[in-house]
């Protein structure tokens, strides 16, 4: 049995990537420089997370009531290494346009060590399956800075994107009731996305002309709908820029996510966090 619903095709990121020839344009010809803030910039990197999710279902009767653990109970892998872009445009001295994306695709194959529920089916330990866990972020914000010389401090409003798709293949069974099973081959799934409005707050300092350190927070909750929930996250990192227009970054980040899925027959509640380093290359102009 398979639950899907219809989902858009990473709005945040594609609409970021048709707009930055354009913005790098305009953002060259506007006000003067700020020494701890970019004209435009973009940063690409690898964030190695240390990975751990949580996947609990429930229906009013509580029959279907547990919770799985994709590390443990389904062999996914502990660590991952997330690729992430992120934009920042400045536009006069004091606002500007922040676009940000990362996404996690994680599968595994093994056989079960212990009995579990999942989607309305029963899976026995020794059942051979195969399991999938996609999700996708994407936000755009506009934020306002605050501060002059060498510190400066952000908010930002918005909104993030993000998309949950998940998969399980393998041997089940079906309660027939009084005791009765029926076994089955089962394929099971769900693919839901949404919107939800995003607060952001940040802060950059300047040591020198090649030294930055920076910290952002972002906050995406959404109430009601097929899936709801809160996505938080953060971030402390340091960059060295030893040319003009090319630098490196180093930081250590950190990610709650935490969605709930309302289903006609029970509900379902993801409860993921990464936590991590981080390196990336940054662009500037």
């Amino acid at each position: 049995m398979r639950h899907s619903a219809k989902c858009p095709s990473r709005p945040a990121l594609g609409a970021g990537l048709v707009l930055i020839p354009l913005v790098l344009a305009s953002t060259h010809a506007v006000a003067q420089d700020a020494p701890v803030l970019d004209r435009a910039s973009v940063r690409l990197g690898g964030y190695y997370a240390g990975v751990d999710t949580d996947v609990r279902m429930a229906d009013p009767s509580d029959t279907l009531s547990g919770t799985i653990n994709l590390e443990d109970d389904l062999g996914f892998d502990k660590n991952k290494t997330v690729p992430r872009v992120r934009a920042d445009f400045l536009f006069g001295e004091h606002q500007g346009l922040a676009l940000d994306y990362y996404s996690i695709d994680r599968a595994s194959h093994q056989t079960l060590a212990r009995d579990i529920s999942y989607d309305g089916v029963d899976y026995s330990a020794n059942a051979d399956i195969r399991a999938k866990l996609d999700f996708d972020f994407g936000s755009v914000a506009w934020r306002w800075w605050f501060g002059e010389g060498n510190d400066a401090y952000g908010v930002g409003l918005g909104a993030g994107w993000y998309r949950v798709k998940t998969e399980l293949v393998g041997e089940g069974a079906y309660d027939l009731g009084q005791g009765g099973e029926q076994p089955v081959s089962v394929t099971t799934g769900s693919n839901d996305s949404a919107w939800a409005p995003m607060l952001q707050l940040g802060w950059r300092h300047l040591f020198n002309d090649q030294w930055r350190m920076y910290l952002d927070a972002s906050g995406v909750r959404k109430n009601g709908g097929r899936i709801s929930g809160h996505i938080y996250n953060a971030a402390l990192g340091v960059e060295w820029l030893p040319l003009e227009n090319l630098g490196f970054g180093l930081e250590y980040g950190y990610s709650q996510i935490k969605l709930h899925w309302n289903r006609s027959a029970y509900d379902a509640d993801l409860d993921m966090t990464l936590s991590g380093p981080s390196a990336f290359v940054k662009l500037r102009w």
